[in-house]
């Protein structure tokens, strides 16, 4: 069976496909030469039309139901080493081609990066952090009561991939987690240990909330002021969704209006800020630049993850990171 490497992103193929996690499949499958331009898909034309598997990761070529024809006549499944598929896997899987995302290896460094927050904020560690540029000793009493990590209640708006490691990983701790989600069953909640709540109740109960919705049209602006200022005087937001689910500047408002709460953005609207964008001047406002999700030598689980789906369906056995046309509707 023959195969191929095919993205525009060359190093990070060589990155998510180790060279141990590319001898293995060399071991199962007859390899043609990557392909990392789109001129190389015209020049190969002939040689690619062999292609039943793909393997890719970010970068993965975007084509048209036509071009998938054209070039890969006899494709049977793209296996993608990474996250979202959104961009890419619609055309593929209405013309009966098997769609796998590593996007499970991709949210534990995200659920790992989440509860690292969590419980540094639940210790009042943002209010309390020490600036070296700053004059002074920040005073173990300042920026408020914190109750620590001890019956604390921490809200998670999201309960799909990324949510559910978090909560699973949150059951160490003595927390109550408070979860918002309207897909969630009340059989997975409670296997996960959560109680369903409204943002309402979420925002106004909880020491700190942490957003894990799915990136689509529906979530857009979904988080605004009329949530954030029922957050309490020293709660914190942590955002590794998307930014374009918050409004901005209603979360500056609340911000301003409660200087003891914190935010903490690995994702904003646009990325990065614009230059004039008040978070940068906010003592209350931790930027990070979207690392929650794998980096360095993290991102060779993906790979790994790819490896083992296309050894399951090789095989004929049950595979686990399948992408369907159902799950485009809400997955990230």
């Amino acid at each position: 069976m023959k195969a191929v490497f095919l993205t525009k992103n060359k190093n990070s193929c060589e990155s998510v496909y180790t060279p141990e996690t590319r001898a293995r499949l060399a071991e199962k499958l007859e390899f043609l030469e990557p392909v990392y331009t789109t001129d190389a898909l015209a020049e190969r034309e002939n040689e690619l039309r062999d292609v039943e598997i793909i393997f890719s990761t970010w970068g993965m070529f975007s084509l048209t139901s036509e071009e998938i024809a054209r070039y890969f006549p006899n494709l049977r499944a793209v296996f993608y080493g990474a996250g979202s598929v959104q961009y890419f896997a619609r055309p593929f899987i209405e013309a009966g081609i098997k769609v796998f995302s590593a996007w499970a290896a991709n949210a534990v460094p995200v659920a790992e990066y989440t509860v690292a927050q969590i419980i540094l904020a639940n210790k009042g560690y943002f209010q309390r952090f020490h600036r070296a540029a700053n004059s002074g000793w920040v005073n173990r009493s300042a920026g408020g009561y914190f109750t620590g990590n001890y019956n604390n209640k921490v809200g998670l708006i999201g309960i799909g991939m990324i949510g559910s490691m978090v909560a699973e990983r949150l059951h160490e701790y003595k927390l109550e987690v408070l979860g918002y989600d309207p897909f969630l069953s009340d059989e997975r909640a409670a296997a996960l240990g959560v109680k369903k709540v409204s943002l309402e109740e979420l925002f106004s109960e909880c020491t700190v909330i942490s957003n894990h919705l799915a990136n689509n049209p529906q979530t857009v602006g979904m988080l605004n002021g009329s949530l954030f200022h029922l957050m309490k005087p020293n709660a914190t937001f942590i955002n590794t969704g998307r930014g374009a689910q918050v409004v901005e500047a209603d979360l500056i408002d609340a911000l301003k209006a409660e200087p003891n709460r914190v935010a903490l953005l690995d994702v904003t609207m646009p990325e990065p800020p614009k230059p004039d964008s008040l978070f940068y001047k906010m003592d209350n406002v931790f930027l990070s630049p979207h690392i929650a999700g794998s980096l360095g030598d993290e991102v060779a689980r993906m790979g790994e993850y790819m490896l083992e789906e296309y050894t399951r369906w090789a095989s004929g056995e049950p595979t686990k990171w399948s992408v369907s046309l159902k799950m485009l509707e809400t997955m990230a």
